[in-house]
């Protein structure tokens, strides 16, 4: 297990955002109806801030094993626009015997912008 996890994503689609609302349920038009988003001050709709938790959790349960992981946290810090490409970062700060404890982060690629902070706790 790398004591660093550095992975870049392809782009979030509106698919992929359309389709993360029907098996979440969560419906609201600011992530599907570009029109809504618009009218409601948004550039644009944009992906759940759950999706993009999925998305780095995913990369997160690989790095460190879904087996060993013991916990997971993420706080929202920015919007996910379709298209952007997300880099995921994670660095193990600390062990403390059996259980390693990692910070992440979530960054578009394209500006930079950190878009999800987070913590991961596993066995070692």
């Amino acid at each position: 297990m790398s004591d660093t996890l550095h992975r870049t994503t392809g782009p979030v689609t509106r698919t992929q955002i359309v389709r993360f609302a029907g098996a979440a349920g969560d419906f609201n038009p600011m992530h599907h109806d570009e029109v809504f988003a618009r009218e409601a001050g948004s550039d644009s709709v944009f992906a759940m801030g759950q999706l993009t938790a999925a998305i780095l959790g995913e990369a997160v349960a690989g790095w460190l094993g879904r087996d060993r992981l013991l916990g997971y946290g993420v706080r929202f810090k920015a919007k996910v626009l379709p298209g952007d490409a997300l880099v995921l970062s994670g660095t193990v700060d600390r062990e403390r015997g059996e259980v390693r404890e990692c910070t992440l982060q979530a960054t578009c690629e394209a500006s930079g912008e950190v878009v999800l902070t987070g913590w991961a706790r596993a066995r070692a």
